[in-house]
């Protein structure tokens, strides 16, 4: 079916016969396409692809078997594969649903935290240990004053020191809040 020619012989060619009969199908083919499209460009682009295929795959085609046949399946399996494609495809000529679709990039949050982390390496450790607890932990003042054995005027006047020093070092900190009102980290 299949023979080298020419200089290259890495290259394959048809066989007179099988290329003959390639050739006599792709009227029918294109009537096929146009009755599954109804646009002729796209019918066009339908057998092209078709042929392309074939060609790419006729290693797989059995000789003595119905070559418009094989052919016919192949059109109409691509056609179906591009019409579930297209069905989940949304046109967006305004580019609104695209829009729609934008997140914020996961990379900027990550910077944000590790310029918080460096800030929070310069505070004191009495410093740092407060805002863990308080602002990391989630524990009440009370809480953490018993923990580290200290009144809660003192918790609060090192969250305070604390907070002051990283709002210093980071000028958007301390800008968002949680639901409830509170200042977000701490």
């Amino acid at each position: 079916m299949l023979r080298a020619s020419g200089p290259d012989r890495t290259r394959p060619s048809l066989a007179p016969s099988m290329r003959d009969e390639i050739l006599s199908a792709i009227p029918g083919l294109r009537a096929f396409a146009m009755s599954l499209c109804r646009d002729i460009d796209r019918a066009d682009d339908l057998v092209q692809e078709t042929l392309l295929r074939a060609l790419t795959n006729i290693n797989s085609f059995q000789p003595g078997t119905n070559l418009r046949g094989w052919l016919t399946t192949i059109l109409r399996n691509h056609y179906l594969s591009e019409a579930r494609k297209h069905r989940r495809e949304v046109e967006d000529t305004t580019g609104s649903y695209a829009d729609s679709l934008r997140s914020i990039p996961e990379q900027d949050a990550r910077i944000a935290f590790d310029e918080f982390l460096a800030a929070l390496a310069t505070l004191p450790l009495d410093q740092q240990e407060v805002l863990l607890l308080v602002g990391g932990l989630g524990l009440r003042n009370d809480e953490a004053a018993a923990i580290c054995g200290i009144r809660v005027a003192t918790i609060r006047s090192r969250i305070y020191r604390a907070r002051t020093r990283l709002k210093a070092l980071l000028p958007t900190i301390g800008n968002e809040v949680n639901p409830d009102g509170s200042p977000a980290l701490f």
